[in-house]
């Protein structure tokens, strides 16, 4: 368990620092950050203390628990102004991913399986590359991540020479329970699956329930994973073979039938279980609840409610295949294309917005499918979006050919019939795109008529279907 934080002092500018930090949940306000527990890392660096807080935002609803990493020192960190976070005392208090005596001590905490009160590192799997390197060259954060910190390091094995590098995600929103991202990508490794990152290790904390004293919870802190540099997610490629209309279907094939091993490893070591009536009711429930939720945001969406209706109804009688766990927030930029390796799927989280614990539960696998669909359709209308409007008919054709062979790349690897399933998958891919129109709303207003027109070819498509069965 970690130690009792609630009696130690935390830097006065912590909640103005927290506010601006891509983590922090409450956008648009200054948090009230109490401390409830904190882990420490040794280092044998002079001058250096490290220590990570618990921290508990009490003005969210319900309350948010944050790990905030903390290097005190008796000196300024040279060139680490930007990640200064104010004083304690004499000691200046900087964010710890940011400092390499941080990265440094969180790696050999975990490679070295170390423990400290709250914490421990474990090591997750070793393969034949034996990802244990002795020393870290050099470490940075990567930028750009919102939920979580990543460190990049750089490392050097025991013959001098550069060695595999290593990234460690730092989970910034701490929830009890198994991290998807670790669980389930430990378990592909363990199967053997090429198409992951090997994992290397995690940190595990304990930590007093802040709303119910005298209860411990257990959850991931952090996990370090295989780092493949100089690859981009496919996301990126698509786009640009999109706009210079180069021919995907050759990549989109192969990654179709990446994401169906993915799957069928993932049916083979974790819990699956029937899609029974009362499973199928409860899903497609939900869709009609999202529906009703989505259209009073989006009163473009008010219109479809008829057809909609009919999209589920025709999912509710097509056959289901068993639920098992899936990736849960499938799309381009979770897929990178690494030379001479092929596919390698990342980011097992599942959608940040879902509770952890409807993430970690088995589910149908054609979501994954139907989120990949949608994303090489966003390609399209991004493309249309950046491009003059005689690329939009081009743009279509690119997006249909390589839906087409992502499916095909699937159906062959998987076996599974989806024509059969077909209804299924346009209700899936619908819920996607009802998802998308709000948050299009919310965020980019003139990105909405993307997930809008998907709507409404499924709406025409399910109600030409109507008028043929009269």
């Amino acid at each position: 368990m970690t130690e009792d934080g609630r009696g130690i002092a935390l830097p006065d500018s912590l909640d103005h620092w927290a506010a601006a930090q891509r983590w922090f949940g409450g956008t648009g306000r200054i948090p009230a950050l109490v401390g409830i527990g904190r882990w420490t890392l040794p280092t044998d660096e002079s001058g250096v203390l490290i220590r990570t807080e618990l921290v508990v935002d009490s003005t969210a609803v319900p309350p948010t628990l944050y790990q905030v990493p903390l290097t005190e020192r008796v000196n300024p960190l040279p060139g680490g102004e930007h990640a200064l976070i104010g004083m304690l005392g004499d000691a200046y208090v900087y964010d710890g991913p940011v400092d390499a005596a941080y990265s440094r001590a969180l790696l050999r905490f975990i490679l070295e399986e170390k423990s400290s009160p709250g914490a421990r590192g474990e090591l997750l799997f070793e393969g034949e590359s034996a990802l244990r390197p002795p020393t870290m060259a050099s470490s940075r954060v990567l930028s750009g991540e919102q939920s979580n910190t990543s460190i990049i390091y750089d490392c050097i094995g025991d013959d001098g020479r550069p060695a595999r590098p290593i990234i460690c995600k730092v989970f910034r929103a701490v929830h009890d329970g198994e991290n998807p991202d670790i669980s389930v990508q430990s378990a592909l490794a363990r199967a053997g699956s090429r198409y992951v990152p090997e994992p290397v290790g995690c940190v595990v904390g304990h930590w007093q329930d802040p709303a119910a004293p005298g209860t411990v919870l257990t959850g991931h802190l952090a996990f370090a994973q295989e780092f493949l540099p100089g690859v981009e997610d496919a996301w990126r490629s698509a786009l640009r073979e999109a706009a210079a209309g180069t021919d995907f279907t050759v990549q989109a094939r192969e990654l179709g039938e990446a994401t169906a091993a993915v799957h069928a490893d993932l049916a083979s070591v974790m819990p699956t279980r029937d899609a029974t009536p009362a499973v199928i009711a409860a899903e497609l429930d939900s869709m009609r609840e999202r529906f009703l939720s989505a259209a009073t945001e989006v009163p473009a969406l008010a219109g479809f409610r008829t057809a909609i209706e009919a999209v589920l109804e025709r999912a509710r009688l097509v056959p289901w295949p068993r639920l098992q766990r899936i990736h849960g927030d499938y799309h381009l930029g979770q897929v990178l294309e690494v030379p001479g390796r092929g596919w390698v799927l990342v980011d097992f989280e599942g959608e940040p917005l879902r509770p952890l614990a409807d993430r970690t539960q088995p589910d149908v696998p054609l979501k994954d499918v139907a989120g990949m669909l949608r994303s090489f359709s966003y390609v399209a209308g991004t493309a249309r979006q950046s491009y003059p409007a005689h690329r939009a008919e081009e743009a279509d054709d690119w997006a249909s050919a390589c839906r087409q062979a992502f499916l095909e790349g699937y159906a062959v690897r998987s076996g599974t019939d989806l024509q059969e399933q077909k209804a299924l998958l346009d209700a899936f891919e619908l819920d996607k795109a009802l998802y998308e129109a709000v948050y299009e709303t919310r965020n980019r207003p003139s990105w909405l008529p993307i997930p809008l027109a998907a709507i409404r070819a499924l709406a025409a498509e399910v109600t030409a279907r109507s008028i043929e069965a009269r």
